[in-house]
């Protein structure tokens, strides 16, 4: 004896698919998504990490800081021991220095002795750049 009524389905109807890809690509857009903002983040985090490291090694070095040049950051680096390929790495990577007098904080009682000078150095690289501020006397 037959069934009479609905007809037995063997699989699924073509809306039940569409709808089934749709959400799938939604989830891939999402995921693809995530992971551009993720690299842009590191990248971004690790220019300025590059950036930093470059101005700590102005922070060490005497004879840099206080005037406005361009250098290439292995001239800034000759008393540190570097193995040979961060040197050639350093060797390419330009600097531009740029020093800026903030203040000069004078003595009270004789108005032409200079007791500190407040100025701030920045480095610039080619895609990001640092500031700090120098105290000397």
């Amino acid at each position: 004896m037959a069934k009479q009524g609905l007809p037995q389905r063997d699989g699924f109807t073509l809306i039940e698919v569409m709808v089934s890809v749709m959400i799938i690509s939604v989830v891939i857009m999402a995921l693809i998504k995530m992971y551009a903002n993720n690299t842009h983040i590191y990248t971004t985090l690790k220019l300025q990490t590059d950036t930093n490291q470059y101005s700590s090694f102005l922070i060490s070095n005497d004879d840099y800081g206080f005037e406005n040049k361009e250098v290439r950051l292995n001239d800034l680096l000759g008393e540190f021991d570097l193995n040979d390929d961060l040197r050639r790495k350093l060797k390419m990577i330009k600097v531009k220095l740029t020093y800026q007098e903030l203040q000069q904080i004078e003595d009270d009682e004789d108005t032409s002795s200079v007791i500190l000078t407040i100025g701030k150095t920045t480095i610039k690289t080619q895609n990001s750049s640092t500031s700090f501020l120098r105290l000397t006397q």
